[in-house]
């Protein structure tokens, strides 16, 4: 697990050497949005198809997705409860509690997960995130930056989620696995390949979106109880929840060390188009990162 965090780290630094660098004059954002753009469009879906085709559906499934939900829902009400007692402005506060309740489950998630268990691995990070985390973000997440934002957007969270496409790739695996179907060799290959690209450039965008501004000594103060959500609160309630829902094991150890992931960077796009404080936002991202490098490593010596 250390070699794969040394790569992650090592790639995500590219990010933020490229940032700094800005080479042949590409501004940084726009290399970041295209970069995520391909990904979640082309890369991701292949890669969802490719793993959820193959991977053995059953309860355990079941049993992640909820325990993933019940995870995302108990960080988002604590996170509330907590800056609504410390009066934090609304705008701050709705960047925190996406900072708080929503990790990077899929882009840091499944390499550390395929590091610390195997191959496996892989379809847990993606029922993790597609069965449960990307559609309570784009229903409950959205209303949640409607509420404390500024920006006025009329689009429907349920129409919002039916763009997203790999959770369309995600169906189709399903029905595809449930039916037995074979994965033609061509495309098996090419699913692969496409899959593959998936982790490597997210690791940089995610370099790229980390910002190292002023304002730090005014921001890190606010981020901290985001941290203690992150790596404390998560972990620790998915847990009791996945063993009470039947998971043990090494099911049981990555569902947890999923949970334990970083602030997810899809908020960063969701604080700019809802008004939010998206520099708050950024740093929460960027300090969550940072401290997963020492977390991680403790959360996988603890889990089964």
């Amino acid at each position: 697990m250390v070699n794969v965090l040394a790569q992650t780290a090592a790639l995500i630094a590219v990010g933020v050497v490229w940032r700094t660098v800005r080479p042949w004059g590409l501004d940084p954002d726009v290399t970041r949005r295209v970069l995520t753009g391909v990904v979640y469009g082309v890369f991701l879906p292949a890669l969802v198809l490719d793993v959820l085709w193959r991977a053995p559906l059953g309860l355990d499934a079941a049993r992640t997705a909820a325990s993933a939900a019940v995870g995302v829902v108990a960080c988002l009400a604590v996170a509330w409860a907590w800056f609504r007692f410390r009066e934090t402005p609304r705008r701050e506060r709705g960047a925190l509690l996406l900072a708080a309740a929503f990790g990077n489950v899929t882009y840091l998630g499944l390499p550390v997960l395929e590091s610390a268990f195997g191959g496996w691995a892989r379809s847990v990070a993606i029922q993790y995130d597609l069965f449960a985390c990307t559609p309570l973000l784009l229903t409950v997440g959205i209303l949640v930056a409607r509420a404390h934002g500024t920006a006025i957007d009329g689009e429907s969270p349920l129409l919002g989620l039916a763009k997203v496409p790999a959770l369309w790739a995600a169906l189709a695996a399903v029905g595809l696995n449930t039916l037995s179907a074979p994965i033609p060799t061509v495309v098996g290959d090419l699913l692969a390949r496409l899959g593959g690209g998936v982790v490597p450039l997210m690791l940089i965008s995610i370099g790229l979106a980390l910002e190292w501004g002023s304002g730090w000594g005014r921001r890190a103060p606010a981020v901290l109880p985001v941290l203690v959500i992150r790596f404390a609160l998560a972990p620790l309630v998915v847990w009791g929840a996945a063993g009470a829902l039947g998971l043990e094991g090494a099911v049981l150890g990555a569902v947890v060390l999923e949970a334990a992931m970083p602030s997810m960077v899809l908020g960063v796009v969701i604080c700019d188009r809802y008004g939010l404080d998206t520099a708050l936002y950024a740093a929460a991202v960027t300090l969550s990162t940072a401290a997963s490098i020492i977390m991680l490593p403790l959360w996988r010596a603890m889990v089964p």
